[in-house]
């Protein structure tokens, strides 16, 4: 009867560097979360003062460029209506 060895390879992880790493990466995690909330503060607080600094808040804006906008389509429906109803106005002739 034979005996076969089997050969159990081990990884040997020095653990010390892995926390180390884990805690590195951490921080690093934390560190970019700050930055970003602070640059965040930067642009929001910038957006409210150009809001406030404006004429014209952007709301009454955007009632306006919607009142143009309904205008600009009534005057192109006008447009189109007469010049159909020129064109055949001309064809009945």
């Amino acid at each position: 009867m034979s005996h076969h060895q089997q050969s159990h390879r081990t990884i040997d992880i020095d653990t010390r560097r892995v926390r180390i790493g884990a805690v590195l990466t951490a921080a690093g995690a934390v560190m970019a979360c700050a930055g970003m909330a602070i640059g965040a503060s930067a642009l929001f607080t910038a957006a409210q003062r150009m809001i406030r600094d404006m004429d014209v808040p952007p709301a009454q804006q955007a009632a306006a460029k919607w009142q143009q906008a309904k205008e600009a389509s009534r005057a192109g429906m006008r447009a189109w209506q007469s010049a159909s109803d020129a064109q055949n106005g001309s064809l009945a002739r």
